[in-house]
């Protein structure tokens, strides 16, 4: 599959859609992003089965902005609509590779349980008087 251009108007769509989506961040004027484009278009070739996208951060500011992009590019990996990875900086062939066997190799329940987890303990953290200390 070919790399699919995300914008505000589809971003939500293609992530509810899919289990598991790669986004790439870039710009135009960006010669990272450029040498990095080969690189993730040959990865999208040789993982049909994922979705690749790419939000070009200039005309798309907004959803950018959303997620907090700094510096590109930026790869992103949301599986099941969970962001479980997000890091700057182009990578190599091999190390993106890696990535994606290591991203498909996530159990996405133990991580659901572990965000649930997370999010229980700052909301006891966040009453007043919730009684036990946190170890």
């Amino acid at each position: 599959m070919a790399t699919v251009e995300l914008t505000k108007e589809n971003f939500d769509q293609t992530v509810s859609e899919n289990p598991f989506v790669l986004i790439d961040f870039w710009a135009g004027w960006c010669r990272p992003c450029l040498q990095f484009a080969p690189v993730y278009e040959k990865a999208a070739t040789a993982n049909p089965d994922l979705v690749f996208a790419k939000v070009d951060t200039e005309a798309q500011q907004e959803l950018a902005a959303a997620f907090d992009i700094t510096s590109i590019p930026t790869l992103m990996i949301i599986r099941d609509q969970v962001a479980i990875f997000a890091q700057p900086g182009a990578l190599p062939e091999a190390a993106l590779t890696d990535l994606i066997g290591q991203a498909r190799a996530l159990d996405m329940d133990e991580i659901r349980a572990k965000i649930a987890a997370e999010q229980d303990k700052a909301a006891s953290a966040g009453e007043p008087g919730s009684g036990t200390p946190e170890a």
